[in-house]
């Protein structure tokens, strides 16, 4: 069998040492986090967690039972067996050497529909969002002129579109 990359989301309780207790799991397994993004979700006291991580399909499974078992798990979604929309956030700073450079940074930004956050004289500052396909090719773009800095997200995902079985009904009875 061979490594696959895993999108998953657990959404727990909001509580001291959830995620360190979550975390330790996935590295008792063997498994790097690649990816980790922990905020709130729409219901107060309850966050979503979403990991990126490579391993084999089997172990993985054992990871997603293991974590449903946690005391303040609610519910685990591995978005690679669903259809799911998966996002990240990526601020970088490109370097700019002449006015020619800055119209051409500009152009090809705005082809990735990368917004300008900030503006110095010899340094653009981008915010882009998107999958992470998107994410490094932007990043491949831009190399030639000069990435002073960059700083990405990490992927959050939902399941697509309005299943019941998606919703969390089920936070409210585990959550009590």
């Amino acid at each position: 069998m061979s490594a696959v990359r895993h999108v998953m989301s657990v959404t727990v309780r909001d509580r001291p040492g959830v995620l360190v207790r979550i975390a330790s799991l996935f590295a008792r397994r063997g498994f790097n986090i690649e990816s980790l993004s922990v905020a709130q979700s729409e219901e107060p006291g309850i966050s979503r967690t979403t990991f990126v991580v490579t391993g084999e399909d089997a172990t993985l499974e054992q990871v997603q039972k293991q974590l449903q078992k946690l005391i303040d798990v609610i519910k685990v979604i591995d978005h690679s067996q669903a259809k799911s929309i998966d996002r990240e956030l990526m601020l970088i700073k490109v370097a700019v050497q002449s006015p020619e450079a800055r119209v051409e940074i500009r152009q090809i930004a705005q082809d990735f529909r990368a917004r300008i956050v900030d503006v110095a004289r010899h340094a653009l500052v981008f915010e882009v969002t998107g999958d992470e396909g998107k994410m490094n090719a932007f990043i491949e773009q831009m190399r030639d002129f000069g990435i002073i800095e960059l700083i990405r997200t990490g992927r959050v995902a939902l399941p697509r579109g309005e299943s019941d079985a998606q919703r969390l009904p089920s936070v409210r009875s585990r959550a009590a």
